[in-house]
C-alpha cells in the first residue's frame, strides 16, 4: 500500500488538526485524500436499495461537524449528493469489505 511508510514511519500532525497534515500544513494524502476531505464535512446524500427492492435516501455527516439541527431536518439543497462513481464505490465496500462500516480516527492508523 502507498501509505505503509507513511504511516509505520511517520508521526501523525498535533492534536486537534488532522493527523495526515505535515508540519506545514499541507496535506500527506491529497492526491488520495478521502471524499469526506473532498467535500469539507458537508453533510453528504445518497440513495440506497434495501432488500425488498425500495429505494431510499440516506444521509451522514462527520461527527466532528455535528452542530445545530439534526442532519434528517436540513433541506436536500444543504446536503452534498453523492455520485454515481462514489456510489459504486460504496457498493463494492459493502459487497467485498465488512459489512459494518465503523469509523476510525486517522491518528490510530498511525504506528
Amino acid at each position: 500500500m502507498k501509505f505503509n511508510r507513511l504511516l509505520s514511519d511517520e508521526r501523525p500532525h498535533r492534536k486537534g488538526f488532522c493527523a495526515l497534515l505535515d508540519e506545514e500544513g499541507g496535506c500527506r494524502i491529497y492526491e488520495q485524500r478521502p471524499y469526506v476531505c473532498r467535500t469539507q464535512g458537508l453533510p453528504l446524500s445518497w440513495w440506497e436499495e434495501n432488500q425488498e427492492g425500495q429505494i431510499y435516501r440516506m444521509r451522514d455527516i462527520c461527527p466532528l461537524n455535528i452542530t445545530g439541527p439534526p442532519i434528517e431536518s436540513l433541506p436536500e439543497k444543504s446536503c452534498w449528493s453523492i455520485g454515481p462513481h462514489e456510489q459504486k464505490l460504496a457498493m463494492l465496500q459493502k459487497k467485498y469489505g465488512s459489512r459494518e462500516q465503523k469509523r476510525v480516527t486517522l491518528r490510530s492508523l498511525f504506528k
